[in-house]
Parts: C-alpha cells; sequence; structure tokens
C-alpha cells in the first residue's frame, strides 16, 4: 500500500509551496494572490528512510525502492466554499480518497504575503476551514438519507442499520463536530468508511513559521497559539525553508537545518506524523535483485503484509522467515544473522514489527 496526503488550507497560507517542496518540484503555482492553484497537483514523493540505505549497502541489489507518498493539492478554501464561494469546494472530491489530510495553517506574520481575510489569525482560519469541511460532509450525508430512507421505511434491515448511521452523523456534523469523533460500533464502521467523509480522516495540522521561529517555537505554544488540543497531531514547518532546500543537495540541506539548529526536514516529520496517525509501519525486503520498503498498518498479520506485495503470497503463505533490521544490519546480512540464530520462522498468527526484514515461502 502506498500513503496519499490531501493538503487543505487557506489560500496564500503556503499550501502550494510546502507542495512544492515536498515534492522538490514546480508543480504547483505558488502565486501571491488567492486561487493560484486551480486543478489539483498530485506529487509521488520517496519516503525517506536510512535504514533501506544501510540495508542496500549490505545485500548489493540491482535497484532500490523506497516507499512513496502521494501528496494532493487542491486550490485553496475559503469561508463559504461549500456554497459556492472561491474554487475549492469543487476540488473536495479529489481529496476523498486520500488516507489522511494535511491542514496547513498560516501563523507566520509579515504583510508581504496577501491573507484573504486581511490578518493573521491563525484561530480563525482553522476553524474557517473544518466548518467548510464538516458542511461538506453534510451536505454527502444529508443527500445520502433522502436517497435511503425511503428503503429503509419499507423494513429493509441493511438499509435501516446505515440510515441509522447516517443519521448519527448527520447530528454530529450539523453541530461542527467531525465524523471521527462519532462513536460507532464495529458493524456501522463500514457505512462511515463508504462515505469517505473528510471528517473522517486523519488531520495533521502543518502549522507554517518563518524561518527564525522554527526552531525556538515549542510545539505546545504553537498548538495553543492554533487553538489545536494536546491529543491533535501536528508539526511546526517553514515551507519557505523548504522550498530553499529545494535548490541544495541533500547533504548541504542537512547542513543548512543542522545550521539553524532543526533536525528534520518538513517531509520527514509530515510523513512520520502520517505514519503514527494512520498507525503505519514498515518492513524491508532484500535480496541481489531489489531492496524494497513495504508499507502495512500496525498489527498487520505475516500473510497479510505479503498480500501487500502479490495477492497470490497471501492466498498460499506458508511461513515468513523473519530477521528484525537490527539483527540483519548488525550481522552483516542474512547469511550471518542466520548463523547467529536471529533469523526466525513466522506464521499466519505473527504481527509484523516495524525494521523486520522478512522474505515470504508460499504456494499457489
Amino acid at each position: 500500500m502506498s500513503l496519499k496526503i490531501g493538503i487543505v488550507g487557506l489560500p496564500n497560507v503556503g499550501k502550494s509551496t510546502l507542495f512544492n517542496a515536498l515534492t522538490r518540484s514546480r508543480g504547483a503555482a505558488a502565486a501571491n494572490y488567492p486561487f493560484c492553484t486551480i486543478d489539483p497537483n498530485i506529487g509521488v514523493v520517496e519516503v525517506p528512510d536510512e535504514r533501506l540505505k544501510k540495508l542496500a549497502g549490505i545485500v548489493n541489489p540491482e535497484k532500490i525502492v523506497p516507499a512513496i507518498v502521494e501528496f494532493v493539492d487542491i486550490a485553496g478554501l475559503v469561508k463559504g466554499a461549500s456554497k459556492g464561494e472561491g474554487l475549492g469546494n469543487a476540488f473536495l472530491s479529489h481529496i476523498r480518497e486520500v488516507d489522511a489530510i494535511c491542514h496547513v495553517v498560516r501563523v507566520f506574520e509579515g504583510t508581504d504575503v496577501i491573507h484573504v481575510e486581511g490578518s493573521v489569525n491563525p484561530k480563525r482560519d482553522l476553524g474557517t476551514i473544518e466548518a467548510e469541511l464538516c458542511i461538506a460532509d453534510l451536505d454527502k450525508a444529508e443527500k445520502k438519507i433522502e436517497k435511503i430512507q425511503g428503503g429503509a421505511r419499507t423494513g429493509n434491515k441493511e438499509l435501516m442499520k446505515e440510515l441509522n448511521v447516517m443519521e448519527k452523523l448527520k447530528a454530529a456534523l450539523s453541530q461542527g463536530k467531525p465524523a471521527i469523533t462519532v462513536p460507532l460500533d464495529k458493524d456501522e464502521a463500514p457505512y462511515l468508511r463508504a462515505m469517505q467523509l473528510l471528517t473522517a480522516k486523519r488531520m495533521i495540522y502543518a502549522l507554517n513559521t518563518d524561518e527564525q521561529a522554527l526552531a525556538s517555537l515549542p510545539l505546545p505554544e504553537a498548538k495553543k497559539k492554533v487553538g489545536l488540543s494536546e491529543s491533535d497531531t501536528a508539526i511546526i514547518v517553514s515551507a519557505k525553508l523548504e522550498e530553499e532546500l529545494i535548490e541544495l543537495t541533500p547533504e548541504d540541506g542537512k547542513a543548512m537545518l543542522k545550521e539553524l539548529g532543526v533536525r528534520f526536514s518538513g517531509l520527514d516529520k509530515l510523513i512520520q506524523a502520517a505514519y503514527d496517525a494512520l498507525g503505519l509501519l514498515t518492513f524491508f525486503t532484500a535480496g541481489p535483485k531489489e531492496a524494497k520498503a513495504w508499507t502495512v498498518r500496525k498489527g498487520a498479520t505475516a500473510p497479510e503484509a505479503a498480500g501487500v506485495i502479490h495477492t497470490d503470497f497471501e492466498k498460499g503463505f506458508i511461513r515468513a522467515e523473519t530477521i528484525s533490521y537490527a539483527d540483519f544490519i548488525a550481522g552483516g546480512g542474512e547469511l550471518k544473522a542466520k548463523e547467529q540464530g536471529k533469523l526466525r520462522i513466522e506464521g499466519k498468527e505473527y504481527a509484523v514489527q516495524d525494521g523486520d526484514v522478512m522474505h515470504f515461502r508460499f504456494n499457489v
């Protein structure tokens, strides 16, 4: 599986600048005026993972294949977008299929970049976007209710159950509460997933500040400034700095970040936040042909991990020959790790661990 993240925010908050930086491209127009992103921009980015490089250094494969993240940047949303204002609402459909949403919130001051509301107010901006997402979802829930309530009245049990879920969602969304906050039973959850509601997705807040504040602004303080709770997933970034890093080599980029007192790039922080929020982990396959990183959800069994590679691997799963990343590196490869008794034979119930180096045996 590959991770897909949609990027939303008001116009001129640094959304497209961040997209350009994350994808190391100039794909999205980043002009100093509202609605400069009209068609959705899509960029595929390699997931930075030093472990894959170290594994490749040992097995010397013909090719190295990192895990990937797909970013989708849509037009800036404005107050009233759900009622036809601006351009953004027309493109919300482009991010209904993403795994998580990155909400870029402007924290930096300054008048050189105009603000669509005329002033910088992170709490107001955050509320504007979240209200528009709720309204868009409410509209979708209401249309679904209209469509199924007739069938539910005839006594169709499946439609009755679905209608009950839709009514719960409508009640919450009407009060400005995200769909993800609605408590549902296990058998009700599929109805929510099928709706692909925006507010049912994991939200990651990218608090866009300037270079000076990047290293000095504590995350809890930044969250408070924006009106987020401690439990909300957020990162502090400087989209402008990330854009400057595009022009540098990876080595020079690291040196620049170190000079500013910043440990990780915005891309590193965003991807890590997304993996944590969605409960994902990485396992590896490594051999002479290919060293590759794979993404699965935490708790995935060995057969499910095999199925990410190929469905036949899951159907005909026999066993997974597994070495932890640390043991693989310490042993200098599979052979030595095996001699040291570090290779484990795992069966169908094994829960894959982050960093596992795996070889699947299967029969079809």
